[in-house]
């Protein structure tokens, strides 16, 4: 409604809120073509192959991205001009492009929305420099089209970056709770490997044939990890950026479809992963953020049965995280220091785990 009123809106809504639904209905029922910039190019063609299930028309969303070839980009283009189209996403690398700009300047833009909005901010944990120019896009465009910018990530930093970036003006913010009920959170000490294996086998044994999902650091542990369950009867398989596409995408819907029951993987897995029964995710390294935290055991329980997130902690893990940052510049480093001693906190505290990550996220 406030979208529809033409007002700038704000919307924090943990993972699997409905966040998408915010945008999309209204697009349908204004006149016009909503643009809405999404920040990776499997979660665009997602989100369209979605919406185009809910319609005997294809030419109702399409994206716009590097992806496509000459033909294609006229044909979206062509269905734009005709009024066929009422979604169009694009990556922000296409709103910056002139010949682009004066194009989307012909039509009639029902309103802006900017999804995974805290890629403007270098306190949200996946930012995007092109993310910055939005504003300066957004205005040569259509300047009094209303802007939604979605997110899951709420810290006040963010927010308050997000507004400023974006220029929200007197911006509605609707903000959903944080708390995932379902969810148990735990965390283990890490005295050795041996140890750490010994006990994540009998975790896993004592939820036979659930599926899990084990976050490590780096692309060699998630292998030995993998080969380490396997030798013990779990059938399991790793993933990281370095295995190539196919085998990737392979390893994805043997998950999916349950042929494996745990996922060793580097953070590269996940964006975007809907599985709903999820019933642990165990955390074999300190994450870079609480951020990056809530992110990844958000993805159990999603069906909202019940879910254990458990993270392995030993201090030595702080080190290798900040050995990872030597080579980063020098504001990188001191935000990703921050980061790091609210993770410790959350770690080593001895107050409720839930209330450290719902008081970090401003509820």
């Amino acid at each position: 409604t406030s979208l529809m009123e033409g007002k700038d809106t704000f919307v924090i809504m943990p993972t699997g809120g409905g966040k998408s639904l915010c945008y999309q209905l209204p697009a349908m029922i204004l006149d016009g073509v909503s643009i809405i910039v999404s920040p990776l190019i499997a979660l665009m063609k997602n989100q369209v192959d979605l919406v185009r299930s809910y319609s005997s028309k294809d030419n109702i969303a399409h994206f716009l991205n590097s992806t496509l070839n000459k033909a294609q980009q006229k044909q979206v283009k062509d269905d734009l001009t005709s009024g066929k189209t009422k979604m169009l996403y694009v990556a922000p690398e296409t709103l910056t492009k002139e010949d682009n700009i004066n194009f989307f300047k012909t039509l009639n833009v029902s309103f802006f929305a900017v999804d995974e909005a805290h890629c403007i901010s270098e306190w949200g944990h996946d930012f995007r420099p092109e993310y910055r120019r939005l504003r300066e896009m957004m205005e040569l465009i259509n300047d009094s089209a209303p802007v939604i910018a979605l997110t899951a990530t709420a810290t006040p930093k963010v927010k308050s970056d997000i507004i400023k970036n974006l220029g929200l003006r007197s911006a509605n913010v609707f903000v959903s709770s944080f708390n995932r009920p379902n969810l148990y959170y735990e965390i283990q000490p890490k005295v050795n490997v041996e140890q750490t294996n010994k006990s994540i086998v009998r975790f896993i044994q004592s939820h036979k044939n659930k599926s899990g999902i084990i976050y490590t650091l780096n692309r060699k542990t998630t292998e030995d990890l993998a080969d380490m369950l396997m030798a013990n009867g779990i059938k399991a398989v790793a993933y990281h950026a370095g295995l190539d596409a196919k085998l990737r995408a392979t390893r994805q819907d043997q998950f999916l479809n349950e042929d494996v029951n745990v996922i060793v993987a580097t953070i590269a897995f996940g964006m975007g992963i809907d599985k709903p029964d999820v019933r642990f995710v165990i955390h074999y390294n300190i994450p870079k953020s609480i951020e990056n935290y809530y992110q990844e055991t958000g993805r159990a329980g999603r069906d909202g049965l019940e879910g254990k997130c458990v993270l392995y902690y030993s201090h030595k893990d702080l080190a290798k995280l900040e050995h990872l940052m030597k080579d980063k510049p020098l504001s990188e480093r001191e935000i990703g220091a921050q980061l790091i001693n609210e993770t410790l906190s959350y770690a080593e505290s001895s107050i409720c785990r839930r209330k450290t990550l719902l008081y970090y996220f401003g509820e």
